[in-house]
């Protein structure tokens, strides 16, 4: 592989916080094993391929940070702005529609992150995160509402744990108790490769999708999309309990 070639495919690989972690703990004086702890575990072995096709041996580090700090600036782009309707007859004039979404989850090379309040068998995401999930390389997580899906007077949508049986290995996280109070999850968006973001009053299920009259963002800003991801990571254990899968 040329050293344009491994550069290329780490850009690719790397999310804004990834290539910004490894750059400062070079920086520091850290082994590249030691930087490349800032990477999920599974690209790590690909990123430091990359990288030693890229620069070894003396001085390779300052090679390295020079890369990481292009690309972690490269993945600071300003945001771009996309309108995404449902309607009836797909009369929207304006952005792409509801029924769209699926393609995005099945182009995502690296993660996928969904927040719902309830899913339905129905959605078109239902089986293009299943896919997403069993696709090598390609983290999923997914929160949900816990008495949306798990209320034994409904049902017309899986349950929480049925959910994690579909899509496993995914990790499923359903809202639980905080303080005395039970925690409803209404937030309703899609993070995909760390940079895509969606924003949508649609549930996820085909009436949604196709029906109603529904409307969402996308948005691509890297610096966004990972901020929402980490937000509801750090509120694993706390708002949300995880789904054994069966």
């Amino acid at each position: 592989m040329s050293d344009p070639d491994a550069a290329r495919r780490l850009g690719h690989l790397l999310t804004r916080t990834e290539a910004q972690g490894i750059a400062d703990r070079l920086a520091d004086g850290d082994t590249l094993t030691a930087a490349l702890k800032v990477v999920a575990a599974n690209h790590r072995a690909e990123a430091r391929r990359l990288l030693e096709a890229i620069a070894s041996g003396p001085g390779a580090a300052l090679q390295h940070i020079s890369l990481l700090r292009a690309v972690e600036g490269a993945r600071a782009l300003p945001l771009t702005l996309m309108p995404l309707w449902t309607m009836p007859g797909h009369l929207a004039q304006s952005g792409p529609l509801t029924t769209s979404v699926p393609h995005l989850v099945e182009n995502a090379r690296h993660s996928v992150t969904c927040s719902t309040f309830n899913f339905q068998r129905s959605s078109g995401l239902w089986t293009s995160l299943q896919a997403a999930a069993q696709r090598p390389g390609v983290a999923v997580r997914v929160y949900m509402d816990a008495r949306a899906a798990d209320d034994p007077g409904q049902h017309w949508s899986p349950t929480t744990k049925e959910v994690a049986e579909h899509l496993k290995p995914a990790q499923i996280w359903r809202t639980q108790n905080f303080d005395g109070t039970y925690v409803r999850n209404h937030a309703k968006f899609l993070a995909i490769d760390h940079h895509l973001l969606l924003v949508t009053s649609a549930n996820f299920s085909w009436s949604a999708e196709n029906n109603n009259v529904e409307f969402g963002v996308l948005i691509d800003s890297p610096n966004l999309t990972e901020t929402v991801e980490r937000e509801l990571h750090e509120a694993q254990g706390v708002l949300y309990e995880r789904v054994p899968a069966a």
